[in-house]
């Protein structure tokens, strides 16, 4: 089992000597990775899961601040959770994805992308709302045809994007494309791991037997669209209060990551809550 943190400055603050002690600490206490959420504007009135959130909460740009942490460790993977790729254009996504990769040594390697779910945000970005999850999937496509192209340039003709002849470089430090992982906590998001994704981070208060059946989809589809569903990675929230019957239960279910977030307000406290949950399972435990 993997263990990863995640980190919002929404909550936390956006005190960058405090980010990059936590992501250290995490570093150091042996976490895999660490993952930044994103959201471009807010407003009075907006409802993320279910609850008014204050239009006033400091979201950062998530690559700008994971290229900030990559300066500042060594070994700690970059992850968002989740990139809002539908606001986000390809072309340009593609080159900074692979610039923080190369410049990171390859570590930008926990990308999570994700439709978002509040329209005007959508407005905002001058994005149909009801078009996203085409305009992702065809986003997905781009970034891959774009990092595995060569010298000879690619070509794309889709509703949303349309070009002849691109070449981009840099290309992913010594590989040929990046990991995409969905995010979401429906049977379209399931359904597009499946199609195009390389693992599935389930969000979501959904009952167990909900959550089994959007994992088994994205496992179905992809072996019915001739992918390797055994590729495919599945990541899963918990608190910081798991306990070995949770992460049995994980295990029994397939789940390949864990993701948690330390609570505490004090910066103090936040680390020595990390540092508490490594001792219990990233010790004896794979």
């Amino acid at each position: 089992m993997k263990f990863a943190v995640s980190y919002s400055t929404a909550h936390f603050g956006t005190d960058p000597d405090r980010l990059v002690d936590y992501a250290r600490h995490a570093e150091s206490c042996g976490f895999e990775g660490l993952y930044l959420p994103e959201h471009l504007v807010l407003y009075p009135g907006a409802q993320l899961h279910t609850f008014e959130v204050p239009p006033t909460l400091p979201f950062v740009d998530p690559l700008d601040t994971l290229a900030f942490i990559a300066a500042a460790t060594d070994r700690l993977l970059l992850g968002t959770g989740v990139l809002l790729l539908p606001y986000r254009h390809p072309v340009v996504l593609a080159k900074q994805l692979a610039t923080i990769d190369v410049l990171s040594k390859g570590r930008m390697r926990l990308l999570t992308v994700g439709l978002g779910a509040l329209p005007a945000e959508a407005a905002a970005a001058n994005v149909d709302f009801r078009t996203r999850g085409r305009r992702a999937d065809e986003a997905i496509d781009v970034l891959r045809l774009l990092w595995e192209g060569d010298d000879a340039g690619v070509g794309f003709h889709g509703e949303f994007f349309s070009f002849d002849n691109l070449v981009q470089f840099p290309k992913p430090y010594r590989a040929t494309t990046l990991p995409i992982h969905i995010g979401g906590s429906s049977r379209a998001a399931a359904r597009r791991t499946g199609l195009r994704g390389d693992g599935y981070f389930a969000g979501g208060a959904l009952l167990p037997d909900e959550r089994t059946a959007q994992w088994e989809l994205a496992r179905s589809t992809a072996e019915a669209a001739g992918r390797d569903p055994g590729r495919l990675e599945y990541t899963r929230w918990s608190g910081l209060d798991m306990t070995d019957e949770r992460l049995a239960a994980f295990a029994a279910q397939g789940v390949d990551r864990v993701v948690v977030s330390a609570t505490a307000t004090d910066p103090a406290e936040q680390q020595d809550e990390l540092s508490q949950f490594a001792q219990r399972f990233l010790t004896g435990h794979s």
